[in-house]
């Protein structure tokens, strides 16, 4: 037999298992490799007559069960969510309102040094650190879930769905590190020890809404969607998990071929989280933001203003917006955002808020006043941002990981065709609806 005659008759097999047994494969050898060892155990091991549950088994019967796991998983995260724009509001306010007085004060001096303080620096740099509350808020509730011992199971809870894609539930806690950063989420892959696995896992990754993603959101969701600001930027974090997903199938069908690994993890008991873990964790993820909008943002900006200050800005963006007319957003100045986020996803705003000089506040209605852009057109945006080219420091480690330049090109390549794909769906489909 051949080697298309072997994978075509092991392909037979597991359909013929799954209708015999209502499974995949894997899970039924697993769960007569665990009945065995179960009645190994009865057979030589002496046990009270009735075996009480623990606190941790009685809790996992509600989050581990079959059906109700996912959706228990998906509330959490809303609930993360709204937790984090409720206490983050006033606080964003009154950075805002300092920041705004900051840029007055500056833009009084006058001259060049007057609009490159208020209008560069104060007006890039500090509407990105206006951010500051979310961010912190929702790695503090991330951190909260990963102490309690949640997270772990939430790879658990994913592993059978990510079997049927040609993955494992390992596979999901990278996926899930994204949330933070996908710098240190494609290093972690380092745990899975099927290379192909490995490798769709790193080029998946990008797709989880990173903390620089994250002020995109909050900006476009309070300008145009401001009564469903909780769920507009969770239905975001549920995309990139479901094109990750669909694109783990494309790649483990066509591209990655081959047998999966297995998953075996012990899952942690439920512990209160203490303070001092909490806010170490938060702080280990938290400080990555502070220090992009330090280094990479700070400079990207004082460019950005550079080249708009000299006129040669204009010209940059309006060469590059043909490209996303049809996606809805083909001004200059979305261009311009786009091009530089490539470095760090949090120049995005950074760009706009040097090009328009506004606080935080008032700069996504500015946008949508002088852009001429809808609910739809942002939407569309925002896809756009969660999908395209990861930032140059994940390209990076990309690089390193693979020892190779063709994976990073290549995550570079089908990242930017899918978001543009999609991001032109989404507005053409939905101008089809409102018309």
């Amino acid at each position: 037999m051949d080697r298309e005659e072997i994978l075509r008759a092991k392909d037979e097999s597991l359909a013929h298992l799954r209708t015999i047994y209502g499974d995949d494969a894997e899970t039924v050898l697993a769960e007569r490799r665990y009945g065995f060892i179960s009645g190994l155990l009865k057979e030589t091991l002496s046990k009270p007559a009735v075996e009480k549950l623990t606190t941790s088994d009685k809790i996992d019967k509600i989050l581990l069960h079959r059906w109700l796991g996912i959706p228990i998983f998906l509330a959490l995260l809303y609930g993360v969510f709204q937790f984090t724009f409720t206490l983050s509001a006033p606080l964003m306010d009154w950075i805002n309102a300092g920041f705004g007085w900051l840029g007055e004060q500056a833009l009084a001096i006058g001259g060049w040094g007057g609009s490159l303080l208020g209008d560069g620096i104060i007006g890039g740099v500090g509407t990105v650190l206006a951010f500051i509350p979310p961010i912190f808020l929702l790695f503090m509730a991330l951190a909260v879930l990963e102490d309690c011992g949640y997270l772990a199971r939430a790879a658990f809870i994913m592993d059978r769905l990510m079997h049927r894609v040609g993955l494992h539930g390992r596979s999901f806690v990278p996926m899930m590190l994204g949330f933070g950063c996908n710098v240190p989420a494609v290093m972690a892959t380092r745990t899975i020890e099927n290379p192909k696995d490995r490798l769709t896992t790193i080029l998946i990754n990008p797709f989880m809404t990173c903390g620089g993603r994250l002020p995109i959101y909050i900006l476009f969701a309070a300008a145009f969607f401001a009564a469903y600001q909780a769920l507009v930027v969770f239905s975001f974090y549920a995309i990139g998990i479901v094109i990750a997903i669909t694109m783990a199938f494309v790649f483990r069908k066509w591209l990655l071929r081959g047998p999966s690994g297995h998953f075996v993890m012990e899952l942690p008991p439920y512990r209160l989280p203490t303070i001092k873990g909490t806010l170490i964790h938060t702080w280990e993820r938290g400080r990555v933001f502070l220090i992009r909008a330090g280094t990479i943002i700070f400079a990207v900006v004082v460019l950005i203003w550079l080249l708009n200050y000299t006129g040669a800005l204009e010209p940059i963006g309006r060469a590059f917006a043909p490209i996303f007319s049809p996606a809805g957003f083909g001004q200059w100045q979305a261009a311009v955002a786009l091009t530089f986020g490539f470095l760090a996803k949090e120049v995005v705003i950074g760009s706009f808020g040097t090009l328009f000089g506004v606080e935080q506040e008032a700069l996504g209605t500015t946008i949508g006043a002088q852009l001429g852009w809808t609910p739809l057109i942002a939407y569309a945006f925002m896809a756009f941002c969660l999908l395209y080219v990861p930032c140059i420091a994940t390209i990076a480690m990309i690089k390193r990981e693979t020892a190779s330049w063709k994976w990073p090109l290549f995550a570079m390549g089908y990242t930017t065709v899918l978001a543009w794909i999609v991001a032109t769906l989404i507005y053409q489909i939905g101008r089809l609806f409102a018309g």
